[in-house]
């Protein structure tokens, strides 16, 4: 069973192509760190919102990651092009 991750937040007024460009150098070391099996992105320019889907093996793999991007500051850049801290959920994918 694997684990869902969606991240919420807020882009901060006028740095979305700096943001994007960012995403683009860092999301294939996302998508190939241990446990990662998707990572897909969604914005609403209108409103600046900023979702992050993540599927991962599990709450574990998902929090290695956290700690190493929080180690090497790739954390601390991505939320420098937001406004505030994001919202983050897990949820188990359930098999019916």
């Amino acid at each position: 069973m694997s684990t869902w991750v969606i991240l919420q937040m807020k882009v901060s007024e006028n740095v979305y192509p700096r943001l994007e460009t960012f995403l683009t150098d860092k999301l294939p070391t996302v998508r190939g760190f241990d446990g990662a099996l998707s990572v897909s992105l969604f914005y609403n320019a209108e409103t600046r919102d900023f979702l992050i889907l993540e599927e991962w093996v599990s709450k574990d793999h998902h929090q290695a990651y956290i700690k190493s991007i929080m180690d090497n500051g790739v954390m601390g850049d991505l939320l420098s092009f937001m406004e505030g801290q994001p919202t983050v959920t897990y949820h188990d994918r359930l098999v019916m």
